[in-house]
């Protein structure tokens, strides 16, 4: 009978586990309110009241221990959002690149601009394809880029320690075509010449790449003449004259990608009709933000189930701390529990009060650490590994209202886990057998 009790308790709590992770935030006001007003205008409800100010008025004597529950949750809840902040950062840095009346052309079948190739003839189509805008002169906006890998110096690494970074060769329209990429430090590249201006993202990365420095890019020494920034992803890149970068990485006249303004956000079927029904091309076409979104969400899910796993591991760690220092807590005040449930308090009560207090000690943790949290990882710069074909990406860590809501939620679960089991045990402890324990 007794393993059917607590089977039936563990497939309840999953099922509360369950529910309460999809809850959202309304939802779990309405669930205080609708607390609030039992503990408030029912018998029991004013009786679980009483004993939780009686349980709450002893946390002074129970210091420690009760500490031991609040920096464990603040631990999880700390290590949780930094994580999933990580995440959030990346895939913010990449949804924002771009936008939707910009477009992106790849080889047919491509996943990413490095896998694609697109010929001179090919590039020369996609530039007179309807649904391009047009500058003052009747020039199509649009700019055949070249994107490759190379290695330099880590700042702050050893003499031998390098990175990848990413080289974008761009046309002459690559600035309309990002109006929020802005020169800050030197100057413009000029055509046909070896100079580079460097994405402030990469500058923080590498070593020498201050407006004046020269680098070594394939067999070519190349001058650094400016920095820009432009708050996405294009921070992280270098930029030179897609002529030259295709010459040193003999490249000849192809690209990568072809970036095209549209008339507006519209036009993008027309465009990608005008190419589709052309039988010189095989290529894909999608907006600049979505193509960059894509590129997030493996990593993003990466991270996610990374902080999940982590948090779920040290959360198993709180849940047991939480359990022993409500099980001392519940068998050091044996005594008072039974002499309330002999003059009449029932066992609701007492399973509410014990609950209500592990709860929040748990909420005070979960601030505790989302708290940290913040202070101490919203804004911090990290940069991504490099793989075989990209370049390193710099972002920031966005600890976001949605994440320490996530970090709060987490904490409020551990103390339900770690408060339900000991509270319980003091409903369920017989009368006379408590009052002989002390």
């Amino acid at each position: 009978m007794k393993f059917l009790f607590n089977l039936g308790v563990l497939l309840l709590l999953i099922a509360a586990l369950l529910i309460w992770v999809q809850l959202p935030w309304y939802g779990v006001l309405a669930l205080v309110v609708v607390f609030a007003a039992w503990m408030a205008f029912s018998l029991r409800g004013r009786q679980a009241a009483s004993v939780t100010g009686v349980g709450i008025s002893t946390l002074r004597q129970r210091l420690g221990s009760s500490s031991v529950v609040v920096i464990g949750i603040a631990g999880v809840v700390g290590v949780l959002v930094a994580l999933l902040a990580m995440g959030e950062g990346y895939s913010e840095t990449l949804s924002k690149t771009g936008s939707e009346d910009t477009a992106i052309v790849l080889r047919g079948g491509s996943a990413t601009e490095v896998s694609s190739v697109l010929s001179h003839d090919s590039i020369v189509v996609i530039e007179q394809a309807a649904g391009i805008a047009r500058d003052k002169q009747g020039k199509p906006i649009t700019s055949g880029e070249i994107v490759v890998a190379a290695n330099l110096p880590v700042k702050g690494g050893g003499p031998d320690e390098e990175g990848s970074v990413q080289v974008r060769g761009v046309g002459e329209q690559a600035w309309a075509l990002r109006p929020n990429a802005k020169i800050i430090a030197g100057r413009n590249f000029q055509p046909g010449m070896r100079e580079l201006v460097v994405g402030q993202g990469a500058q923080r990365q590498f070593a020498g790449l201050q407006p004046g420095h020269d680098v070594k890019l394939g067999a070519q020494t190349w001058r650094v003449v400016g920095v820009f920034a432009s708050g996405d992803a294009y921070d992280s890149e270098i930029w030179g004259d897609a002529n030259v970068v295709a010459d040193t990485y003999r490249r000849g006249s192809s690209r990568t990608s072809v970036f095209v303004k549209l008339t507006d956000a519209k036009a993008l079927d027309t465009f990608k009709a005008a190419l589709a029904g052309d039988p010189r091309l095989q290529v894909d076409v999608d907006t600049t933000v979505n193509y960059f979104s894509k590129q997030s969400e493996g990593m993003s899910k990466v991270m996610r189930v990374m902080g999940i796993t982590v948090g779920s591991i040290m959360a198993i760690g709180a849940i047991f701390g939480a359990l022993n220092t409500m099980f001392a807590a519940v068998a050091a005040r044996a005594r008072e529990i039974a002499t309330l449930r002999a003059i009449g308090f029932r066992g609701v009560p007492v399973v509410v009060a014990v609950m209500v207090e592990t709860m929040m000690l748990a909420l005070l943790g979960g601030v505790v650490g989302g708290l940290l949290a913040w202070l101490i990882f919203n804004g911090w710069t990290a940069s991504t590994l490099a793989s075989g074909t990209t370049g390193q990406l710099a972002f920031t860590f966005k600890v976001t209202p949605v994440l320490l809501w996530e970090g709060l939620k987490w904490a409020l679960a551990i103390g339900f886990v770690g408060g339900l089991f000991p509270a319980l045990r003091a409903a369920r402890l017989p009368v006379t057998t408590a009052l002989r324990e002390l």
